[in-house]
């Protein structure tokens, strides 16, 4: 898979609030619900969640769906 500049951006955000929430990526998986590869997928701009993922993870981060898309353009 290709990644997007935007893909990216989105995942340093993801990380940054999850290293800041100090969760494991299986942490943060098993909180949102969601396979820790496909965290993992996102942090490294290789995957495109829906716009449910980013809700589920903004709520296991305690953050905001907009707070996670800071800076993505």
């Amino acid at each position: 898979m290709s990644k997007d500049h935007s893909l990216t951006l989105l995942g340093l955000n993801v990380r940054r609030f999850r290293e800041s929430n100090n969760f494991t990526q299986e942490a943060l998986a098993e909180r949102c619900e969601l396979d820790s590869t496909y965290i993992s997928g996102i942090e490294r701009g290789v995957r495109n969640p829906s716009l449910l993922s980013l809700i589920r993870l903004a709520k296991g981060l305690n953050s905001t769906v907009s707070a996670l898309c800071e800076g993505v353009e």
